[in-house]
């Protein structure tokens, strides 16, 4: 499904809701005035009537290589779709979306974070030198955007510092604050700590109620992730521009958040946020796929809610 597709049907989702609204509001008038008048009048109903058709299930075609995902309404807390929705699996970069929540909570957008040690022996390419310092904010969005290990170790690291925790510890509270009860993280950035183990777990439901959680707590910080790039100077002016690890950003209408992840671990992941339409917040996630089906997996997800949205049961 292209661009233009997903933009109509986001559009004509967005008219069916409007216009449901506006029906509802006449009907409660009409039903003043003629429902009491005419109650007693009503005939009796026939038997074996048939009820009337139920709404299409836009959801029940839609092909996923995903071993979990869900579709998570963050307006009503109402799960539109889910396939082992609950189920405990490695999230890989998704931990960065419970690293940046948990330094949220402790540390204001403008404390200034400095590159460990630490992070020059991350697993991956590095874009930071040790010492170079960024505030937060500054930080999070380049590290969320490119998902770069070692800002993430210097969010978390920082964190813990203030709060005097263990990492694990600091990452523990924070999921537990949000009532994430199959979330738990080892390191920061959710690199695999070896063949068997993965440095943070959780299930599909757990991430969507995170990352809507992220998308409440920082605004700005989440819509950098919907950029193709972002961009950032540290304390001593030297400028950083990175680029966004998802390619399909273009593709979702009105997208709040978007986070990949990838490990031998966790397989292809994939978290979204995007507005359905009249402030109605939607999380999709995707776990356990593979690192070019998760896109697709996703894109089918956001056309399925948004036809569900419609009334239809697809384009």
């Amino acid at each position: 499904m292209n661009t233009d597709e997903l933009q109509k049907l986001a559009q004509h989702a967005r008219i069916m809701r409007e216009a449901g609204i506006t029906l509802l509001v006449a009907s409660g008038i009409l039903a003043f005035f003629l429902f009491v008048p005419f109650m007693s009048k009503q005939p009796a109903p026939i038997a074996g009537a048939s009820a009337a058709p139920a709404s299409p299930d836009a959801f029940a075609h839609v092909p996923l290589e995903a071993k979990a995902a869900i579709v998570y309404d963050l307006a009503t807390g109402e799960t539109l779709y889910g396939k082992n929705a609950d189920a405990q699996l490695p999230l890989a970069s998704l931990t960065k979306l419970l690293t940046v929540y948990a330094a949220l909570a402790e540390l204001s957008p403008s404390t200034p974070v400095i590159i460990p040690e630490d992070a020059a022996a991350v697993e991956g390419p590095r874009t930071f030198n040790v010492g170079q310092t960024f505030s937060l904010d500054d930080l999070a969005r380049l590290t969320l955007t490119a998902s770069l290990n070692d800002g993430a170790v210097a969010i978390a690291s920082a964190t813990a510092v203030r709060g005097n925790h263990s990492e694990s510890e600091m990452l523990a509270a924070a999921a537990s604050a949000l009532g994430l009860s199959q979330t738990y993280a080892i390191n920061g950035s959710g690199l695999d700590e070896g063949v068997a183990v993965s440095g943070g777990y959780g299930s599909a439901r757990d991430l969507a109620r995170l990352a809507g959680a992220l998308v409440e707590r920082s605004p700005r910080i989440a819509w950098a992730t919907t950029q193709s790039s972002a961009q950032a100077t540290s304390a001593g002016g030297t400028h950083f521009s990175v680029k966004n690890t998802d390619p399909i950003i273009g593709s979702v209408p009105r997208l709040l958040l978007s986070k990949t992840g990838y490990t031998d671990l966790a397989g292809g992941n994939l978290v979204l946020v995007f507005d359905a339409g009249i402030g109605h917040p939607v999380a999709v996630v995707v776990l356990g796929s593979s690192p070019k089906a998760r896109f697709t997996d996703g894109t089918a997800l956001v056309a399925a809610a948004l036809a569900h949205f419609a009334g239809v049961a697809s384009l």
